[in-house]
């Protein structure tokens, strides 16, 4: 699916694609353009997180300007396990930042969080918070934690970053939330 070319600025298309629909070439500008959005902070798990689900990706002509995805997780929260659409590698190019590329990925990963799942959730990057709670999204603000094959274990130090979307699901946002077991971060 490809939106029209007025989400973002002149000369570009957002593309929301499965990754099964990705060819290598769009996965590899992918990674590369997140290893260089995060200053060379994204190891092997952070991005398999991104993988097996669907990509919003920026095109300027041929080159890949933005990535974000939208992956299935579980989250257990209320005696609930919710289908939660969980966003993961949010970037844009350097040179690119400050023109509504990352609203305009934003806008095609919250509209599939709101027809598909229970919940939407993310773990804000240093400094983005502000991004997405004017986008709706609310700071959690009870515990979080993850359930680990040993049982659940505490994420204090996630308590900060994790945001959630509502969708349908009741949410006591004093209440705990935990995600499922992954590799790596765990949020």
């Amino acid at each position: 699916m490809t939106l029209p070319p007025d989400h973002g600025t002149p000369g570009t298309r957002v593309a929301v694609a499965h990754t099964a629909d990705l060819d290598t070439a769009a996965l590899a500008a992918a990674r590369a353009l997140l290893v260089e959005a995060f200053d060379g902070d994204l190891d092997d798990a952070d991005w398999e997180h991104s993988l097996g689900g669907m990509h919003a990706l920026v095109w300027e002509g041929a080159d890949l300007i933005g990535h974000a995805a939208l992956v299935q997780r579980r989250v257990l929260h209320a005696g609930r396990a919710l289908r939660t659409g969980y966003v993961e590698g949010v970037g844009v190019r350097a040179d690119r930042r400050g023109h509504g590329h990352a609203a305009a990925m934003m806008d095609a990963l919250e509209r599939l969080v709101r027809r598909a799942y229970d919940l939407g959730a993310l773990a804000a990057a240093d400094g983005a918070g502000g991004f997405y709670a004017a986008r709706g999204w609310r700071p959690w603000q009870g515990a979080t934690s993850v359930l680990t094959p040993s049982g659940v274990v505490r994420t204090p130090e996630d308590d900060d970053c994790v945001y959630v979307l509502p969708v349908v699901a009741p949410l006591d946002p004093a209440g705990d939330l935990v995600c499922d077991w992954r590799d790596g971060d765990a949020w």
